[in-house]
């Protein structure tokens, strides 16, 4: 596909700020009853009729969160949401509602900023989640970007990371290591690129881990999945921050340890290879990565016959007491001591593009 040497470029200081929320949002419906005012007025107005309100927010910034020199801003909007309903979703809950605030500097005229929202609205429309409000502002510092996400659920389909018991198991949906795998490759053809700016790469053996770190998917079907299989989790979260660090979060939470089975984390066969090709190891990927956003969570042994032919999900370890500690239990058949080793924001050495 040829490029567009002289795209047009509208300023956005033409619309002015209002002018500007009009124009981006024009096109977002609301869908839900519990949208009784969305965007337009000083507030939006929310009725869930009895059920519980759940609030997540996140904060992407540009150079920390998101590299734009590979990453379209279309997949940036869509993945932005993604990052937010996810929480949601971690919670045993369904995504409604969110807002959108963006500051961006004077590179990005409206036509940038269209595709941006396109992506967002890709994402509203697949997840059937209203855009309720939000604010824009300038920026001298690139592009970042807020969204709150707004969910509902009943006082007992609420999930917590503190409800996990001793002898309960562990349990992951998908599969793990492949965003941290695709952005591997993105920082490679990156540095390629700056090399040798005519190189273009064949990202085709790729697809699915570039794929998982461009355009994640929020597991929205997990939660619904249980009810339907009757069973509730003791405890969840989105895997944002590494393998590692979701099991450290739910076990201190909690006050339970937990053995987690080398053998039992699913590794599609491209994170395999692409591990070989980078001379990583997979478990170190998957223990440390970050940004798959599949569901973690806890369930009795009572429930183990209702999931354990669902190809969705794995079973992957078992908590166990506090005094127990947490621990990998490796292929060899030795215990090692898990640390948190994900995404931290505020590191210096960080690799990973993305927080939960």
């Amino acid at each position: 596909m040829l490029e567009d040497k002289n795209p047009k470029r509208t300023s956005v200081s033409d619309l002015g700020e209002f002018g500007l929320i009009d124009h981006l949002t024009k096109y977002f419906d609301p869908i839900h009853e519990s949208t009784i005012k969305g965007v337009g007025d000083d507030a939006a107005v929310l009725d869930f009729k009895g059920h519980k309100t759940v609030i997540s927010t996140d904060l992407l910034v540009e150079g920390v969160h998101f590299d734009l020199s590979y990453t379209p801003l279309k997949h940036l909007g869509y993945k932005a949401v993604m990052v937010n309903i996810s929480d949601i979703y971690a919670m045993n809950a369904l995504a409604t509602q969110i807002t959108v605030s963006i500051a961006a500097s004077n590179r990005f005229p409206l036509e940038a900023l269209e595709e941006l929202y396109a992506g967002i609205q890709l994402a509203c429309k697949n997840y059937k989640v209203d855009l309720i409000g939000g604010d824009t502002t300038s920026s001298n510092k690139g592009l970042l970007i807020s969204i709150t996400a707004i969910g509902k659920a009943t006082d007992n389909e609420i999930t917590y990371r503190s409800g996990a018991q001793p002898n309960d198991l562990l349990v992951t949906s998908g599969d793990i290591g492949g965003a941290y795998m695709g952005l591997q490759i993105l920082e490679r053809e990156k540095e390629v690129f700056k090399v040798n700016p005519n190189n273009q790469p064949d990202l085709s053996p790729y697809s699915y881990i570039i794929e998982r770190q461009l355009k994640p998917e929020a597991r929205k079907d997990i939660p619904q999945l249980l009810k339907d299989l009757e069973v509730k989790p003791t405890s969840m979260i989105d895997i944002s921050d590494g393998l590692s660090s979701e099991i450290i979060h739910i076990c201190k939470n909690s006050k339970v340890g937990c053995n987690l089975f080398e053998d039992k984390i699913p590794l599609d066969p491209q994170v395999i290879s692409t591990c070989e090709e980078f001379d990583l190891n997979s478990t170190t990927v998957a223990l440390s990565g970050g940004e798959d956003y599949e569901l973690l969570f806890t369930i009795s042994q009572d429930d183990y016959p209702k999931i354990k032919a669902n190809p969705h999900l794995t079973v992957i370890g078992h908590m166990t007491a506090e005094g127990e500690g947490i621990h990998l239990i490796t292929r060899a058949n030795t215990k090692i001591p898990i640390t948190s080793m994900g995404w931290n924001s505020y590191s210096e050495n960080n690799n990973e593009t993305e927080k939960d």
